[in-house]
């Protein structure tokens, strides 16, 4: 048994949450996340806890029971306070700019890199080096991060590219001349 699972995940004040049958929806003041599980735990909500069981004793029944319970504390987390990711651009004429709903990178290619941005994420760029990735989804604001760091990952020579904030990146010797 799951030590994680058998915690009950307490419920703001400020959230609602709402069980039908696999798929749980909270809803809270940073935003809506819904989720369907596998049919191998059961979700009860009772005064306001929301309670995970394996329904069998199979090896994937528990296996789910701590990560049902896990993910759905992540969401609960996201509606009441939000998930924030920080990304910085290192380079010389690096830069990102807001235009609606696109974030408009430039990165040292020929062509401007437009990201469209999705449904449910809130992107803020400060000093045209500091980009925050925020919202309610845990998972859609690592995703959109990483998304946005692959278009140049950090360089090892030079240490140029797209960061997460306190990433560290090991810089390598260049070529020297004998």
């Amino acid at each position: 048994m799951s030590r994680v699972g058998k915690i009950p995940v307490i419920i703001p004040d400020k959230v609602k949450v709402d069980v039908k049958g696999h798929t749980v929806s909270v809803e809270g003041p940073k935003g809506k996340v819904s989720k369907t599980f596998a049919p191998v735990v059961s979700i009860t909500l009772a005064d306001q806890k929301v309670t995970i069981a394996p329904k069998d004793d199979s090896r994937f029944s528990r296996a789910m029971f701590g990560t049902v319970r896990s993910v759905i504390a992540g969401m609960v987390k996201g509606a009441s306070e939000g998930f924030v990711k920080d990304l910085e651009i290192q380079g010389v004429g690096f830069k990102a700019n807001l235009k609606g709903k696109v974030l408009d990178l430039a990165l040292g290619y020929s062509h401007a890199i437009l990201f469209d941005i999705p449904e449910g994420i809130k992107i803020t760029v400060v000093d045209q080096t500091k980009v925050k990735v925020e919202g309610a989804d845990k998972q859609l604001v690592g995703k959109v991060t990483a998304e946005i760091r692959s278009y140049y990952p950090p360089e090892p020579y030079k240490g140029k590219g797209v960061r997460i904030v306190g990433e560290r990146v090991r810089r390598k010797e260049g070529k020297t001349v004998a």
